[in-house]
């Protein structure tokens, strides 16, 4: 105990060398880390290509890569008010070139609108519409979580200080707070809410055929059948506020020792909570892997069900119910016609015509050939 407070003291072997190696109190010997991030992200969208988007992703890349016209036509504007007003030109010739100006400049704008547009209109059918609306409430209760984050890479912790300085985490994450949010593309025109889940550099966006996959390198496509939705909990160390929605479920040091109690030598070791979020990972084989988290857990499951559902009512066939077909047949007894629904077929009526029981049948399955 010295006039500047408690000290640690190393010992050393040799007694020719007095000095010794203090460490304050509240400020322990600095290591380097040893942690290896490794990035969650999805691979190159060139290798996303459903078979039935080739089409939509050939006109979406065709026009997303048109330069734009108005940043030429704004440059060119400036130079010319430059220009006159270099040249000490009267008012006159400002009233012209302004107007003419803005005009070019609005042109201009709705030419690269109408240049670059991708315009899709949807007309679904009943059991399209009833999945993709069971799409947007999973959405809608991602939507209302009140934290939801893009993981960007983990890395595994793996020394013993490490885990001390890390308020004994066997992992740490990197991670940004994300907004899914209903939306479209730049330059996409549709008649339908689309739901939009943001990923780092790339945007997914769920439409009722498929899900495109917007890069700043280029746009995707996968067919619902190829999204994989897989969910855990996950307990979690939260150093910053806990979301309202948020489970706490134990608390721990944000420095520890070997038994996992608070470390003494840090002087602002505070006690922080360990709350239960949902870790929410998006795959596909044509290399789409982004992971999320979600402060409110159960959200994941309703996710997966809802594009499963999709890939269900998209993969069927509309064929009309068998309540929707009639077909006709004669009476065993009078030779009268009735038309009844398929769905019928075998079973014993009263005739309408003689009033006699007779049993319906399909004329089509049981003419002889």
């Amino acid at each position: 105990m010295g006039r500047g407070g408690i000290y640690f003291r190393q010992t050393l072997p040799s007694s020719k060398k007095p000095e010794s190696r203090r460490t304050p109190l509240g400020v322990p010997e600095e290591r380097s880390s040893s942690i290896e991030f490794h990035d969650i992200e999805s691979g190159s969208v060139s290798q996303m290509v459903d078979s039935s988007s080739t089409e939509l992703l050939e006109e979406i890349n065709s026009k997303s890569t048109k330069p734009l016209i108005w940043p030429w036509v704004l440059g060119l504007g400036i130079c010319v008010l430059v220009a006159v007003a270099a040249g000490n030109s009267p008012i006159w010739i400002y009233c012209v070139i302004l107007p003419l100006c803005a005009g070019g400049l609005v042109w201009a704008i709705r030419a690269d609108k109408l240049r670059k547009t991708v315009v899709l209109f949807y007309e679904l059918e009943p059991h399209i519409e009833q999945a993709f609306q069971s799409l947007h409430d999973r959405f809608d209760l991602l939507r209302g979580c009140s934290r939801v984050w893009h993981i960007e890479s983990k890395g595994d912790i793996r020394s013993t200080h490490d885990w001390k300085v890390n308020a004994g985490a066997s992992s740490i994450v990197k991670r940004k707070p994300v907004t899914p949010h209903a939306g479209s593309p730049p330059y996409f025109q549709c008649n339908i809410a689309i739901p939009v889940l943001p990923a780092g550099r790339q945007r997914l966006y769920f439409l009722p055929d498929r899900i495109l996959v917007w890069d700043t390198t280029g746009i995707g496509a996968l067919s619902f059948e190829q999204l994989e939705v897989s969910a855990a909990e996950q307990r979690f160390i939260e150093d910053g506020s806990v979301p309202t929605d948020a489970k706490v479920v134990d608390r721990t040091w944000r420095y520890v020792n070997k038994k996992g109690g608070p470390d003494r030598r840090f002087n602002n070791n505070r006690e922080i909570p360990i709350v239960l979020y949902e870790a929410i990972m998006f795959t596909s084989g044509s290399g789409v892997r982004e992971m999320f988290q979600a402060s409110r857990t159960g959200i994941g499951s309703k996710v997966n069900s809802a594009v499963k559902q999709m890939a269900s009512a998209i993969s069927a066939r509309a064929q009309p119910e068998m309540g929707d077909i009639y077909i006709k047949c004669r009476c065993n007894n009078c030779d009268g016609s009735i038309e009844f629904p398929a769905h019928g077929v075998g079973q014993t009526i009263t005739c309408p015509h003689c009033g006699t029981e007779t049993i319906l049948f399909n004329p089509v399955s049981t003419a002889t050939p």
